[in-house]
């Protein structure tokens, strides 16, 4: 009868925070911000972030502004940081920017395919699929082309892999500069498109409109707030 009589009421607890808006703390320094990226940063690439980390976080967010910003879209930043972390801090961008968060408010949610049209979308991914076919790797796994709001992450192993393979991966990419050889054939390709390609983590690199890194997101900070 015991474990019974408490088994209900810690079921109402942890249900009541999920019908609440998480509370953001007012910093003592609100004229000072630091914004975090994710991969290799607040986490390891593709991780999930650790108590010690996020404690870390919410500690500085009682001293200044604290905002994050990662290229990875929203449900990929959530898997790492923890479901509804866009209004968790005062400022979330997620895909550089292109899709912004400011006090929890959606602030606007720009397109690859909007501005490039979708003949060029098509040409990028007949071009890069053509191209990894002719790539011999040890191992290839799925999801080659990743579409995201605001860019392409093109991976030559493909985002499907394991931890282990990602590794392994790396390693030869290392000595055979596969992402570095591609991305200076597409640099040639898509000369017209002014696109920016920018290799980072493990496995892939990203392809965005030239001015689409993670300094888009600064177009949501009002200097006069800081």
């Amino acid at each position: 009868p015991s474990r019974s009589a408490t088994a209900a009421p810690t079921h109402t607890m942890t249900d009541e925070p999920a019908n609440k808006k998480p509370k953001m703390s007012t910093p003592a320094n609100p004229r000072i911000i630091a914004l975090f990226d994710v991969d290799g940063t607040l986490t390891i690439p593709r991780g999930e972030v650790t108590e010690e980390m996020m404690a870390f976080m919410h500690r500085l967010s009682e001293k200044i502004t604290v905002g994050i910003v990662g290229g990875s879209d929203l449900p990929k930043q959530e898997e790492q940081l923890g479901e509804g972390i866009a209004k968790v801090f005062p400022y979330n961008f997620s895909q550089n920017g292109l899709v912004a968060y400011k006090n929890g408010e959606l602030q606007e949610v720009q397109t690859i395919a909007k501005f490039l049209g979708e003949d060029n979308i098509k040409k990028i991914v007949n071009w890069t699929l053509k191209y990894l076919a002719d790539v011999d790797i040890p191992v290839k796994r799925g999801t080659f082309i990743e579409f995201r709001s605001g860019m392409m992450n093109i991976s030559p192993i493909g985002r499907n892999c394991s931890r282990e393979e990602r590794n392994d991966y790396e390693k030869i990419d290392l000595e055979r500069n596969i992402r570095k050889n591609m991305v200076e054939a597409m640099r040639k390709e898509f000369a017209d498109l002014n696109l920016t390609y920018s290799i980072g983590g493990q496995i892939s690199f990203d392809v965005f409109p030239t001015g689409w890194d993670k300094t888009y997101c600064l177009k949501y900070l009002d200097a006069a707030d800081f």
